[in-house]
């Protein structure tokens, strides 16, 4: 998938969802997504900043994952996907989906 469409993809779903209370950062291949959920309501923007939560994976899975190709919790147990830090954010990601 384009970082171009995955990132409008997002912006439209995180204004569909309260705010997370904390930051969620995507490292996908060598782009950033970041979803600041901190304030009243959500936004995205490709800062490279600390967050609460990151979860890195490649492009492709992060297109898969949206096909329902592969099962988040199998991409992670084969190392396809990492997450750092906040796992209990990562599991609010099923929102995003």
């Amino acid at each position: 998938m384009e970082i171009e469409k995955i990132r409008q993809e997002l912006a439209g779903k995180i204004t569909k969802i309260d705010p997370l209370g904390k930051k969620l950062k995507f490292k996908l291949d060598d782009d950033i997504i970041l979803i600041d959920g901190t304030a009243d309501e959500n936004t995205l923007t490709d800062r490279d900043e600390d967050a609460d939560c990151t979860i890195i994976m490649s492009k492709e899975t992060y297109g898969k994952l949206q096909r329902n190709e592969i099962k988040p919790m199998i991409a992670t147990l084969t190392g396809k996907i990492k997450i750092k830090g906040d796992l209990n954010l990562a599991k609010k990601l099923k929102q995003l989906t």
